[in-house]
């Protein structure tokens, strides 16, 4: 699956487009190649690349920086204003090694192992090279980090271990209560080193959700399928459903056809500046695979009572 640097690519939109052209653009594809609908072996990169570029272009103060230094852009110090260096501080690869960050289940995160990328950062890059007693705060990284749902729900610290060949390096990570897809992480001062008497630079973690079993999620709200046998669907019942909090109960109307979206306000993603996401039980009705003689029957019966008709009912 061909993919490419260049942010506006991703989206598949023109430079010159408006906020709404890029969101319209980014929900398209995010549809299109979200792991849980398309099995390509390439559809789960293709989405964090679609995400990637939508975390930046959808941000006005960093699209301009994206405009003006383009891939370069993360690794200029904020308050450097001068023309675009003629060389980039990583390459594409070198990107990628700083980004392959995982979690080993819902409660610890693995180790990962680093290219050491850090030394001669600057070295003859064109426009950065200082003279005798300057100074300059050293660039901004970023790395990925891959949380469950759960994680990102719950929150709370975790402890991260980066291997580089001068041995690992130990991070405890405050990760906050509904952090969702793209937002991230600072961990101030643990970035690349200044020159001369220049502060570090900041390391910053960029959220994914990991794929679910179970859980959809957009943005904050949150989207679980819901099992519901035919006569529940038909008469009505109180039924369980799981969230990231554990399971609740849940009331389905009678008469809810497969695919009715059961809304639990504020239960999905938290908000710690606002409203929580929702969560929405799709219900999906179920029969039996291999019905005993006795439902048999009484399946049968209800086929010769009923003048339902499927195929002709308006739902």
């Amino acid at each position: 699956m061909a993919t490419t640097a260049d942010y506006y690519q991703r989206l598949e939109v023109d430079r010159s487009a408006g906020q709404q052209d890029i969101q319209r653009a980014y929900r398209k594809l995010a549809r299109r190649f979200h792991p849980d609908v398309n099995d390509d072996p390439g559809a789960e990169e293709r989405f964090k690349e679609i995400n990637e570029a939508y975390e930046v272009l959808s941000d006005p103060k960093k699209r301009v920086r994206y405009d003006k230094y383009g891939q370069q852009w993360r690794h200029i110090p904020e308050d450097y204003d001068g023309p675009a260096p003629g060389a980039e501080p990583f390459d594409r690869d070198e990107r990628r090694a700083y980004a392959n960050m995982g979690t080993a289940g819902a409660q610890s995160f693995a180790g990962i192992d680093f290219e050491d990328l850090l030394g001669g950062l600057f070295g003859g890059t064109a426009g950065f090279a200082p003279g005798a007693g300057a100074s300059m705060p050293g660039a901004d990284i970023e790395a990925e980090i891959e949380l469950t749902v759960e994680d990102a729900y719950a929150g709370g610290r975790r402890r991260l271990t980066l291997q580089t060949p001068s041995g690992p390096r130990n991070y405890e990570v405050s990760v906050p209560a509904g952090v969702t897809a793209g937002q991230r992480i600072r961990l101030a001062g643990q970035g690349v080193a200044g020159i001369g008497d220049g502060p570090r630079g900041d390391l910053y973690l960029l959220v994914r959700l990991a794929p679910h079993p179970h859980y959809r999620v957009d943005g904050r709200d949150i989207t679980v399928e819901l099992p519901v046998a035919a006569w529940e669907a038909a008469l009505g019942a109180r039924v369980p459903v799981q969230t990231p909090a554990g399971p609740v109960r849940v009331q389905v109307p009678a008469g809810s056809p497969s695919g009715r979206r059961l809304r639990l306000r504020g239960r999905g993603l938290p908000n710690p500046k606002g409203a929580p996401g929702d969560l929405y039980a799709e219900v999906r009705i179920t029969v039996p695979a291999q019905p005993s003689a006795a439902e048999r029957e009484l399946w049968q019966r209800l086929a010769q009572e009923s003048a339902f008709d499927p195929r002709s009912a308006r739902n």
